[in-house]
């Protein structure tokens, strides 16, 4: 067990271009300064607290309120249980991990933090997807729009997670891995790898869990900003529901806004050191993005929140 757990230190550590001496299992990294990591704990820390509680209340609240159990809602709380368990796992793990200084809780915590916030991050992203499409159904295909009813949804989450759990759990199988970040802390997808298969799948995971609901983001609201300029005068079934889903719609487009605001400099960061795994990057300038991307979770429910008026 101890060469095994030494050889996947090695692995882990092989693409970085910290000290060979540098074990992110055993020790900090000498050139971040306790504070720094305390700071990180902190911030982990708010981020991690206001989101359970947040992502709980808005589950809680929809199971408890009839009129709000609707098949948008279905979706808009699958995307609360999916910012709930990043929060649940990634985020208690990496406060842990920096109020240490390093990652002591050992490498299979480690794959586990990588796994969830990915696996739940992705879960997020396509939902929201799935809230574009819903909306651009109800907006540009109104006869169709009856058809979106809970068993739709249903189906839909179910595809969220089958979907994301797919592309997610190869790096746990072999087919690239879940590795410390360069700050130490926090674990991700090994973007660091040079070799062909881990490009690969770099490259596969990228543009089917990130190129692609954002293609679907942007063709539905595309098309519907479309369409609401075409018949903003119009009457009809449109006409006379208007006002109530330009107000669902305006928070959809709120939510999506924020998520992609938090995720995109961690996707472009990803990006860049896939396709130059050489690039010299500093610590923390590294780190900034994988932390700013948590606080995702917070945003949603203040968002639905007080843009729902039910």
């Amino acid at each position: 067990m101890d060469a095994l757990m030494a050889f996947e230190n090695v692995s882990l550590l092989s693409s970085y271009s910290a000290p060979a001496s540098w074990d992110p299992f055993h020790r900090p990294l000498d050139s971040i300064q306790p504070w720094q990591f305390s700071l990180l704990a902190a911030v982990m820390l708010v981020v991690t607290s206001l989101s359970l509680a947040e992502n709980l209340a808005v589950i809680l609240v929809t199971f408890k309120f009839k009129q709000l159990r609707q098949p948008v809602n279905y979706i808009i709380v699958n995307l609360s249980v999916a910012d709930f368990l990043v929060s649940l796992t990634g985020g208690t793990i990496s406060f842990l991990a920096n109020l240490k200084g390093y990652f002591f809780m050992g490498y299979w915590a480690c794959v586990l933090e990588g796994f969830a916030v990915t696996f739940f991050g992705v879960a997020a992203l396509w939902s929201l997807a799935l809230l574009a499409l819903e909306r651009y159904i109800l907006i540009c295909r109104p006869p169709r729009s009856t058809r979106w009813r809970g068993r739709q949804a249903a189906l839909a989450i179910v595809f969220v997670w089958t979907f994301s759990f797919i592309w997610t759990i190869p790096p746990t199988a072999g087919w690239s891995s879940y590795t410390t970040s360069k700050i130490g802390t926090t674990c991700e997808p090994n973007w660091y790898s040079g070799s062909y298969a881990d490009r690969a799948y770099i490259i596969a995971f990228f543009t089917t869990c990130f190129i692609a609901p954002l293609l679907v983001i942007l063709v539905s609201y595309g098309k519907l900003v479309q369409k609401l300029k075409k018949v903003s005068d119009a009457q009809g079934r449109l006409g006379t529901t208007r006002r109530p889903e330009r107000q669902v719609t305006r928070m959809v487009v709120f939510m999506i806004i924020a998520f992609l605001i938090c995720w995109m400099p961690y996707a472009a960061f990803s990006l860049l050191v896939t396709v130059c795994p050489s690039i010299q990057l500093d610590p923390c300038l590294a780190a900034i993005p994988a932390f700013f991307s948590k606080t995702a979770t917070v945003y949603n429910p203040i968002i639905y929140v007080f843009m729902n008026k039910q």
